[in-house]
Order: C-alpha cells, then structure tokens, then sequence
C-alpha cells in the first residue's frame, strides 16, 4: 500500500478484513494526510430513493468525458460508505430528528452536502487510522518509494528509500496499490501533492490517463495556501462580485474579481467552519464575521492517474495472444483515489465527490487485491534486486553526479509547467525534456534527515508527471 490518505488506509482496512497482510508505505508521518486541504465534505443521495439524481449531477458536471457508469458505480456507494465510517465513529454533522445534515452545492440539484464542517477530511483520517490501529497493520513512515520492480508485464514489488538514513531497499509484495496524493504540487510546493503514484505508474511504463483536466478550485485564496471547502455556499456563504452582486463559482472560475462573503453563516453552522475562521485570520489578518475574503481559482487537487477498472486494476495497452490490440492488467498493480483515473470526474468533479471516491476507490482495489494475492507467490527476486541497484544508483547521481540544484530545477519546471494548468507554455514539453536530461544535484552531503533528497525526488517525479500533462493538453 502506497499512501497515507483516505484512499490508502481504506484500501489496508478492506486488505486485513479480507485476510491479507497489508504494508502501508508513507513519505510522511502517522495521521500526516489530515491535513490534506479540505475542499468539500462527501456528497451522498440521504434524502433520495437512490442515487440516479447523484450520478446524473456528476455527468453533468464533468461533461462528455465522465464514464457514465463509474460515476453510476461511486455516487451508488455514498450512503453505505458514510453509514460505514459512522458506524466507525465519524461523528457528522446533524439536523433535528438525527439524520445527516445535508446542505446544497453547485452543481447538486437536491441538498446532499455533508460531514463534519472544514474537518471532514481530518475526521475521516483519523477514523481510518483508528481502524487501521486496531488492526494491527503494519505501516513503515518516513519512506519514499521511488520505483517498481516488474517482471513481464507484473509487479514483484516496490523500492524505496529511508528518510531518515538514505539507505535504498526493497519491499517484495505479490500486489502494490498506488493511493497517494494528487499532483497539484506542480503550481504551489512538491510537499503539497508529489503525485507519488502517478510518477510510479509512469516508472513502470503506464500510461497516463485524465491528465488534460485539471479541476480549479474557486475557493482559493492567493499566496497564503487556504482552500476553503464548498460546503459554506450551504450554509450562508455568497460569492459576490465587487460591486456586491451574488455569483457563482462560475465567475471565479473565469478569472472575475470576487470576494467570499462568510458574515451570513448561520449561527448553527459557523462552530463547524472554525477552522476556515482561525486559518483567515491567523494568515491574511481577515476576521470572517465582519470582512469579505478576495478569493481566486488554485489547484487543491488533482484528478486523472493511472488507468484502471472497477476493481483498481492498473491496465496498459496490449495484446491479446491472438494478436488483437486490447488494454491488459499490469499484474498485480492496482490505483485508488488520487493516484487512478477511472473517468468519475470528467472534465470538473462535482462537490463531494473527491473524497467519495478515495473511499470507494480504495475498499475495492483492497477486497480484490487481497482475493487475488491469496492464490499467488511471491517472485521475481533477481528482477527485484536488479531494481534497488539501479535505484541506488539514481540516488548516488543525485550526491555525487552533475546537475541542478534542487531550487534551480523547481524554478525551471515552474516556469515550464506555466501559471495555469490548462496553459503550459509554448516550450513546455522540450523544457521538461531538458531538465530530465540535466538531472537534479543535492548540496547537502550528509546522509542523516535527507530532507533536501525527498524535495529532489518528488520534484523529479513531479517533472515526469509535467510531461504526461503537457502532451495531453
């Protein structure tokens, strides 16, 4: 399992239910992907028959491009997946009578917004990670993967290195799961999104699928790295024009000046966007109660990754033994969440669909992986060594070879990616080219805490993921 958000977690949790051993491997601490920016709660049919109305609000949003029946397949797992991690402890947010607090979004044509206020994803972490807990499954921190060992056409297991001491080792596993963060840390910081598991797929010569779309979130607020969660345009909050008009998410998303007005949230809602109240106040120096917030568009997350089917399959264009062209599983690996494209979103997620479909997306790839994996060996030993020294030798280019630094290779890939994803500049794709081919040097020689080596491997990952993007764009 590579990750440590939602995605991750729940696919470990569906893994050890299933009778498997899982491996949980993160760059990061325990409970770090809390602090994930808190976007949207999960949207869920409640208050509905079933959840057609939900799937068809999904089409409609993401437009042609949106798999009609994956959008069927997630939106007709909210109501289980929220009762699930209620049962777990998740303590939502609730209206007279008990049920789920339920509030409108943009793009919903009934009220299905909900949990717990701007904490929702660190609630449903937390949750997750008291599950994982009791079940005792074993989680390694402070380690980055940076490939995977395949062997004709399928995965033995993964290399990676630790932080802490620079040592360079392998993992052997009969399945990987690819469920880490999105790759947004293209327009703001490495630290914010590497796209880990997009940039391992490539690595193993996937490719990419989704990766022309990248959804802006129009809650953003310049320079200061706050995402305010769509769940306040329910709960009294207004996008306004300068000159006080009313709008919509659609202006900011067409480069209008606008201010988020939060001076009407109910008295009911404002304890559960107090979070949104202190990180204002703290960074811009805005008190929400008595001052509009300027807001712009930002990337908070990512969709599109690795190509995958229901079960979380990784699939690459192959051939059939007949010798017919057809799309085979890579065997063995498997996407959830950030990291896979099964074509939910289209072209613009709708609300609450994002970390719905991290816990959809992980349970499944987790059930099947751990069903397959019981009937497997394990193999693949020599291809797996012969992957730690080439990746042993990629971290010794990086101490000891030629190349940019670490700040002159994040300018130059900025500069190449371009202030907008749907923009990259002209000379994107021989840009990043070049920089592949120039490599990435640290200045920093001692082995201990290789804070400088993760920023140099995350941004060498984030490189190819740029290329995969600007081809498609």
């Amino acid at each position: 399992m590579v990750g440590a958000g939602p995605a991750a977690l729940r696919a470990a949790i569906a893994c050890a239910d299933a009778g498997t051993s899982p491996l949980i491997v993160e760059g990061s601490g325990i409970g770090s992907a809390s602090g994930a920016p808190p976007v949207a709660g999960i949207a869920a049919s409640i208050d509905e028959l079933d959840s057609t109305a939900h799937r068809d609000d999904t089409v409609s949003a993401g437009g042609e491009a949106t798999d009609k029946v994956a959008a069927a397949r997630v939106c007709g797992e909210a109501v289980p997946t929220l009762a699930e991690l209620e049962r777990w402890g998740l303590v939502l947010r609730r209206r007279d009578g008990g049920l789920p607090h339920v509030a409108s979004a943009p793009g919903h044509s009934v009220d299905r917004m909900t949990g717990c206020g701007d904490s929702t994803v660190r609630e449903v972490t937390r949750i997750l990670e008291e599950q994982v807990i009791k079940r005792g499954i074993q989680r390694w921190a402070d380690t980055i993967p940076i490939q995977l060992a395949v062997d004709n056409q399928q995965v033995r297991g993964v290399i990676a290195v630790n932080v802490l001491s620079g040592e360079v080792f392998s993992i052997q596993a009969k399945a990987v799961i690819l469920a880490t963060e999105g790759h947004q840390g293209l327009w703001t910081s490495p630290n914010d999104g590497a796209g880990t598991g997009a940039a391992l797929a490539l690595g193993a010569g996937i490719s990419l699928r989704g990766m022309d779309s990248t959804p802006l979130h129009p809650l953003s607020v310049s320079n200061c790295d706050i995402h305010i969660p769509m769940d306040v345009l329910g709960s009294g909050g207004r996008i306004r024009r300068e000159s006080g008009e009313d709008v919509g998410p659609e202006e900011v998303l067409q480069g209008e000046p606008c201010v988020l007005d939060l001076r009407g949230l109910d008295s009911e809602s404002a304890p559960w966007f107090s979070q949104t109240a202190t990180k204002v106040s703290d960074r811009i120096g805005i008190d929400i109660s008595r001052e509009v917030i300027p807001i712009t568009t930002g990337v908070a997350y990512t969709t599109g990754g690795a190509p995958c089917d229901e079960f979380g399959r990784v699939s690459f264009e192959g051939f059939t033994p007949e010798g017919l062209p057809a799309r085979l599983w890579l065997t063995g690996l498997y996407a959830a969440g950030r990291s896979a494209h099964l074509g939910t979103h289209g072209n613009s997620p709708l609300p609450g669909n994002i970390l719905l479909e991290d816990l959809v997306t992980g349970k499944a790839a987790g059930a099947h992986a751990s069903e397959w994996s019981s009937d497997v060996q394990f193999g693949g030993p020599s291809v797996i060594d012969e992957a730690c020294k080439d990746s042993a030798e990629r971290i010794e280019s990086m101490r000891n070879g030629e190349g940019l630094s670490v700040g002159q290779f994040a300018t130059r890939l900025s500069s190449a990616v371009g202030a907008l994803p749907s923009e990259p500049t002209e000379n994107g794709p021989s840009a990043i080219a070049d920089l592949l081919g120039e490599g990435i040097r640290l200045t920093d020689s001692s082995v201990v805490m290789n804070t400088e080596m993760v920023t140099a491997i995350r941004l060498d990952g984030l490189a190819s993921v740029a290329t995969s993007i600007i081809g498609s764009v």
